[in-house]
């Protein structure tokens, strides 16, 4: 079992400005709750985890890579498991495209969680930050244009960021996790996880390395998206 924590309220928790009205979905009704239904051991690069299959309603589903007991999501020496809420990007993540930073920081975020005692990674198919990976694609030649993300997503009918978390928090739940310590830059992932029931007692910087390939799209995020990187 995990030990209470006391730890200093995250900071800069509040709206980017880039999201719709209609971005979050089901917002205000409860949840169904996720069930845990794969578990298996996961041997990586980065160490020994175990890795869960979760699903919620008909088209919810997610992947938890885990380190640690999380079965009361409080930590066994005080501290609340560190966590990473990833959103799948196949061209980063899977072809090591360096237009954005999404490998950078799947592979720092297992470094650090292999480190701590307790933490989870979930993995969510959010591609495109909620627009799919064609519409992600075709983002791709506009910024190729000349746009920024934010403008090529706007050109194309969406929003900067049409991501909800509240099936990730629900993820989260029956993980165990209560209170957590969340690897983002994003403020609005931080708002969305609390709302959702979650307590966020610190936001830890997710700052890895990065190629010079994505200093545009890293400064867009900080300027338009109002991400917290320096």
């Amino acid at each position: 079992m995990f030990d209470s924590c006391e730890t200093t309220k995250t900071t800069g928790a509040g709206r980017s400005g880039t999201r719709t009205a209609g971005a979050r979905v089901n917002r205000g009704r409860a949840a169904k709750r996720a069930r845990l239904v794969a578990r298996a051991q996961l041997p990586t690069s980065f160490g020994n985890f175990k890795v869960v299959g979760i699903e919620g309603r008909p088209g919810e589903e997610a992947v938890a890579i885990l380190r640690g007991m999380l079965r009361s999501g409080k930590a066994r020496n005080g501290k609340a498991p560190l966590v990473r809420v990833h959103s799948q990007c196949l061209t980063g993540d899977v072809f090591t495209s360096e237009r954005c930073d999404c490998r950078a920081q799947l592979e720092f975020s297992l470094k650090q969680i292999a480190k701590e005692p307790s933490g989870v990674l979930l993995y969510l198919p959010q591609e495109g930050r909620g627009i799919g990976l064609i519409n992600k694609l075709r983002a791709y030649e506009l910024q190729d244009a000349g746009l920024d993300t934010v403008q090529a997503n706007s050109k194309l009918g969406f929003a900067a960021d049409s991501r909800d978390y509240e099936f990730a928090a629900e993820a989260l739940k029956a993980l165990g996790v209560r209170e957590l310590r969340l690897l983002s830059n994003n403020p609005d992932k931080v708002e969305q996880l609390e709302s959702a029931g979650l307590r966020v007692v610190e936001r830890v910087p997710c700052r890895p390395r990065t190629s010079r390939h994505s200093k545009f799209y890293l400064r867009t995020k900080k300027d338009k998206m109002g991400h917290l990187l320096g």
